[in-house]
């Protein structure tokens, strides 16, 4: 089934009134603000179930204004949802998406005065990603051609699952393995690349399809369509149970960062090929890549000569 467009019901504020719009009003101002960036529609849903449910608590409280809104409140909320034991990242995105919002409020002149939010803090150490030999077990695992090569593009190049979904076969260059992610996060095409590998399993999977022209999808269904993020999610929990250990396109992503870093790809490159706009990001990786190396040096270092 085709994802649908998430639209909201749109009552625009009359200008030059904006201060004194209704929430519901300064919300949907928001929703049409981020269609007019071209947001995806997986976007615009998560600002539904971020932004859109912090106005829905505020409005609870008996708020009507965007010009009443205080510090407390935004923190307020978080704190009731993380006493519902939510996972962090969980209430991390929850707090991202209240934020845009504030922030957007407050330069269209909802707010009178800037509304901080601090970011609830996440563990570093939640970014499992996977071993070689737990990448060869994946791939080894993979029991039809469009799995194994869509484990080994995602592996291989970074890209996100929206991303891998929306190509077509024409936006990869088989003789120098460029792939163009036309629209990436925020609508931003950029250029990603794979190695001779994974060109080899996407050749060996395009020829079981019958419709391989540069405009049809990549992965497709049985049917010939395009594979949609339900159809992509069903394959990892069945491979995860075969190798025994969790797999999700995002893990791959990590791997695809970690080893990169670790076999000594520089930073601003990683940066570019994953698409981070914030470098921050990238630099998560940094740290986990130091944490690997403190590791191999207390496993091989002079403590271990010593002991041995």
């Amino acid at each position: 089934m085709r994802e649908s467009h998430f639209i909201p019901e749109i009552q625009v504020a009359p200008f030059g009134v904006t201060a004194s719009a209704d929430l519901r009003a300064a919300l949907e101002d928001f929703y049409l603000s981020r269609q007019a960036q071209r947001r995806t529609p997986a976007t615009m849903r998560h600002y539904q179930y971020t932004a859109g449910e912090f106005v829905a608590w505020l409005q609870s409280r008996q708020l009507r204004l965007p010009s009443e809104v205080r510090p407390s409140h935004p923190r307020a909320w978080l704190a009731e949802i993380a006493e519902k034991g939510v996972k962090d990242t969980t209430l991390h995105a929850k707090a991202r998406g209240a934020k845009t919002l504030l922030r957007f409020w407050y330069s269209e002149g909802y707010l009178h005065s800037p509304v901080d939010l601090k970011l609830p803090r996440l563990d570093q150490k939640q970014l499992p990603s996977l071993t070689i030999d737990e990448l060869r077990r994946v791939i080894k695992a993979c029991q039809t051609l469009r799995n194994r090569a869509l484990v080994l593009l995602l592996a291989d190049s970074g890209i996100r699952r929206a991303e891998v979904l929306a190509l077509n076969w024409g936006d990869v260059d088989f003789s120098t393995g460029a792939v163009i992610v036309q629209r990436g996060k925020g609508g931003k095409a950029r250029v990603a690349a794979v190695g001779a590998t994974t060109r080899r399993a996407l050749l060996a999977y395009r020829r079981s399809l019958s419709c391989t022209q540069n405009d049809s999808p990549m992965f497709q269904t049985r049917l010939g369509r395009r594979m949609l993020g339900p159809g992509l999610r069903s394959i990892f929990p069945r491979l995860s149970a075969r190798v025994g250990f969790l797999i999700t396109p995002h893990i791959l992503r990590r791997t695809f960062a970690r080893h990169s870093l670790r076999n000594g790809m520089d930073l601003i490159t990683l940066q570019r090929l994953m698409g981070h706009s914030d470098p921050g990001m990238t630099a998560r990786y940094i740290r986990l890549v130091t944490e690997d190396l403190v590791a191999e040096h207390a496993d091989h270092g002079l403590d271990a000569w010593l002991r041995s």
